[in-house]
């Protein structure tokens, strides 16, 4: 068997999750028929550039001393190994990585044996780990007894919003998902209402309170508007925080450290972090630092540590009218208030845990007692957040 092309990757960036030496093969193939031509002494240059880059990313590498045959159990794309690494980590589950990979296989098996790439694969892994989280297996999953809240994404996708695959989704665990709501079968696009790029151009800039809109943020808005909004709340929080060094944005700096960062064209700020003081009873600290050669103090909060805060109740496993956290997270949204009636399967509020979004809906009809959360709230497992009557 011949070969038209190889996979490969720079040699800083090579092997674990990622594709072969790009230098190995290089050096492997030399006064062979197969000599590839390119220039070693280059490669080698430029991986070492690559070399000190990556070390600025340290704290993201998936943390793979050697290789896994497990990949041929899960599948994973190389690049969502690390991200949903991450994602585990966040969700208390790292120490439980080999269970996620197997759940990854099975939600991938669930689901029909699908190709895994974005959005996809991210489908999988959300559903990965809220079988995790929530000690279900895949018998249970797809159980027509077993009542199971799953991610808005694995939602989506069995409703046909990203495609459906070569054959349809398996009936089983797509009847399940939607509950009765009638699939999309044509190509997903083929509905959309077409957008007026002017129109939605100056409604955003009106919403953002006049901000400037140009072509490259009205393209994040139009294909992902939460992600959008989202950064554009944390720039009018923090600025520009794009323009400071890669090693400065992730790791802060230290006392006598001193940056520049150009703000914009000509103009640069010069800061010198001098000390920072001791952390108050409400989890501030101030920091002192010079900006162009003048003294500076701000008083910020110290993430590293918990501000004094009330323990949040928990809801009991044996008390039928507590809903709740499957999961630790933040709430997205509330769709439901004190004394309102739902009926069984009415959604009442979405967790977000490291951009997986799981709705939680109601598993019986009834009135509800007390919302113990709002849009925004910080939760951990098995924290109460609805009562009902």
């Amino acid at each position: 068997a011949g070969v038209d092309a190889v996979d490969a990757a720079m040699d800083a960036f090579s092997g674990g999750t990622s594709q072969p030496c790009l230098g190995s093969i290089v050096e492997a193939l030399r006064h062979t028929d197969r000599d590839t031509g390119l220039d070693i002494a280059a490669i080698r240059e430029i991986s070492n550039y690559w070399e000190a880059v990556r070390g600025q990313y340290a704290a993201f590498e998936s943390g793979l001393p050697a290789p896994a045959s497990e990949v041929y159990l899960h599948e994973m794309p190389g690049g969502q190994f690390t991200n949903l690494k991450a994602q585990a980590r966040s969700l208390g589950l790292e120490d439980r990585w080999h269970e996620v990979a197997q759940a990854y296989a099975d939600a991938n098996q669930m689901f029909g044996d699908i190709v895994k790439v974005t959005p996809s694969s991210k489908v999988v892994g959300d559903m990965a780990l809220m079988m995790v989280a929530q000690g279900l297996n895949r018998a249970q999953v797809e159980d027509p007894a077993v009542d199971v809240s799953f991610p808005e994404s694995v939602v989506d996708m069995l409703r046909g919003n990203i495609g459906q695959p070569h054959g349809g989704w398996p009936a089983g665990i797509q009847k399940k998902v939607l509950k009765g709501e009638a699939p999309l079968t044509d190509r997903p696009g083929a509905s959309l209402p077409p957008v007026d790029l002017e129109a939605t151009r100056a409604r955003l800039e009106s919403e953002l309170d006049g901000m400037k809109i140009d072509d490259e943020d009205l393209n994040g808005y139009l294909m992902y508007p939460k992600v959008f909004l989202d950064y554009i709340t944390r720039h009018n929080a923090y600025g520009p925080v794009r323009v400071l060094p890669t090693k400065t944005f992730f790791y802060g700096m230290e006392a006598g450290e001193e940056i520049s960062a150009e703000i914009d064209p000509g103009k640069t700020l010069e800061i010198r972090l001098q000390a920072v003081g001791e952390t108050s009873d409400e989890g501030d600290v101030r920091v002192f630092f010079e900006l162009n050669g003048q003294p500076r103090v701000i008083r910020v909060p110290n993430r590293a540590i918990k501000g004094k805060t009330a323990a949040k109740p928990k809801a009991q496993d044996s008390n039928p009218a507590h809903v709740g956290a499957p999961m630790p997270g933040s709430i997205a949204s509330v769709g439901v208030t004190a004394g309102q009636k739902v009926n069984a399967g009415d959604l009442m509020l979405t967790i977000e845990a490291m951009k997986m979004e799981t709705g939680i809906h109601a598993d019986r009809a009834g009135i509800v007692k007390a919302v113990h959360v709002h849009a925004g709230s910080q939760i951990e497992a098995k924290d109460l957040l609805i009562e009902f009557e």
